[in-house]
């Protein structure tokens, strides 16, 4: 079985911002850190392009749901792009296979006996596509999320009997309490479980905006279905003439943001029961970015637009501030401030700084070529056993956790250079040796260090590997002394340059 990796589909109803990086990004790093491991890979993001957000976007903009969709589907692929993302596919809910893959999916669920039909009546977000519980509603009957009034609706529709499934759900969270990461996420999703399931609507009968109802096509299917299906389908037209379903399925980990909670880790597997499916292994449930306490939002304009940062410092650089600022899973705080702070001290200094002082001294005290000498032993304990420590952390999708154990070794590079001067070595009489033991640890920790930073920052990696001579990034080689004296390295210019503070962050 392969690796299997997904981000949520994201709306077109809008254009990309910082949230839809912060996923797409931590997906990234997952797939690309497997790959290392010489893991078979599949790595799937794309769009949700159906539904009432979208029909509704569009009509605001004078133009046609599809227009909209073919418009900034585009813009979420050139994101994917910028960022570095090594998706294997992108998937549109408008491809006709999964149009046709959902039709049949859901036909095998109404076969099963778990679609019957009726009248639906209760609060509705259209900005959602979400069906609200009186108990989730704020002040009566504004929805919690988009902080908007309600109108009660009535319709008839198809309902799937996710009122079934209460017990086989109890009974997966019992058996996986790893289901849902982290546990503080887990234990929320099973809170909504015990309240009791209810029937929810699988069709709408009043949008046309959707993938139709094969067995009556005065309805199209609710958006949600459409979407959450497509981690299922896309593996089966993802390359052509050939299904990687058997490969792949049950996805790893699907990764999102805790606002889509209820969706998939209640209603999803469920679904995938009804269907005969096996569910996935893991959902990864993130917290939100924050910015003045508060969610971004264009509305309040305490936005810092992902493009503009990668223009003014680089892709890497995004990567690495995103994924170490937050601890991935929980809410956190970012701001254009604390993204030049990092920059600067943790980047240009710390790693940037740290590699060009260990080529240039290699360069200037060895004529460029990594001393044969035998690996400092107070470097070689601090660095025993980290590959495992990363991938166990990668294993439990502690993204931060795993670059935060990285970074500690980056920390130590630069003490024990502070601790050995080899610039004042090179003065002495008689310390030749001892010289070449310390540029030879310098230049091997940062090889391994840069091994494993590879997967949050693979560009400045990619050209740090290539100056030390040594370009193997799997992780078979991020074991320190394994890379050996006698190679030759060549010149790097800045990793991380200097920018002057700017603001340019913040939209």
């Amino acid at each position: 079985m392969g690796y299997y990796v997904t981000t949520p589909i994201y709306y077109v109803n809008a254009e990309p911002h910082l949230g839809h990086a912060y996923t797409t990004i931590a997906a990234d790093v997952l797939a690309r850190h497997m790959r290392q491991r010489g893991e078979d890979v599949f790595f799937l993001t794309g769009t949700d392009e159906h539904g009432e957000p979208v029909a509704l976007a569009a009509e605001r903009l004078g133009t046609t749901p599809r227009e909209l969709a073919d418009r900034n589907a585009v813009r979420f692929k050139d994101l994917a792009r910028r960022i570095n993302a090594t998706n294997d596919f992108f998937i549109r809910t408008l491809d006709e296979p999964h149009v046709a893959a959902v039709q049949e999916v859901l036909s095998r669920v109404e076969r099963a006996g778990h679609v019957y039909e009726g009248v639906y009546e209760g609060w509705y977000c259209p900005r959602c596509a979400d069906f609200k519980t009186e108990g989730e509603l704020l002040d009566g009957s504004r929805c919690p999320i988009h902080r908007i009034e309600l109108e009660r609706e009535r319709e008839e529709n198809y309902f799937f009997r996710l009122s079934a499934f209460q017990e086989p759900l109890e009974r997966l969270y019992a058996e996986r309490p790893d289901f849902v990461l982290p546990p503080h996420r887990r234990n929320e999703a099973l809170a909504f479980i015990r309240q009791g399931l209810r029937d929810v609507s699988l069709t709408r009968s009043r949008l046309t905006w959707g993938v139709p109802v094969p067995w009556d096509e005065r309805h199209v299917f609710y958006v949600w279905f459409d979407a959450l299906l497509n981690y299922y389908t896309a593996l089966t037209y993802a390359r052509p003439g050939e299904d990687l379903t058997e490969r792949f399925w049950p996805a790893d980990v699907h990764v999102m943001a805790k606002d889509i909670l209820k969706f998939h880790a209640v209603i999803w597997p469920a679904l995938l029961m009804a269907a005969g499916l096996a569910v996935p292994e893991h959902l990864f449930v993130h917290g939100y970015l924050l910015m003045d306490e508060h969610k971004m939002s264009k509305s309040l304009g305490n936005v810092i637009d992902p493009f503009q940062v990668m223009d003014v410092y680089g892709t890497d650089a995004l990567r690495y501030y995103l994924m170490r600022e937050v601890n991935f899973g929980q809410d956190g705080s970012v701001s254009p401030e604390g993204f030049e702070t990092r920059y600067t001290t943790e980047l240009a200094n710390e790693y940037g700084n740290l590699a060009s002082r260990t080529l240039a001294m290699i360069a200037r005290y060895r004529g460029a070529v990594v001393p044969a000498a035998a690996p400092p032993p107070a470097l070689a304990d601090d660095f025993d056993g980290v590959a495992e420590r990363v991938c166990a952390h990668f294993d439990a999708v502690e993204v931060t956790a795993a670059l935060d154990e990285v970074w500690r070794l980056v920390r130590r590079l630069n003490q024990y250079a502070q601790d050995e001067a080899p610039w004042q070595l090179a003065k002495q009489d008689g310390a030749e040796e001892r010289l070449d033991v310390v540029l030879l640890g310098l230049a091997e920790g940062l090889r391994v260090a840069s091994v494993l930073l590879h997967p949050f920052m693979p560009e400045s990696v990619e050209r740090l590997l290539g100056a030390l001579g040594d370009e193997d990034r799997s992780l078979a080689r991020a074991r320190f002394g394994a890379g050996g004296g006698g190679r030759r390295v060549g010149e790097l210019t800045p990793l991380f340059p200097r920018v002057a503070p700017t603001g340019a962050a913040a939209a």
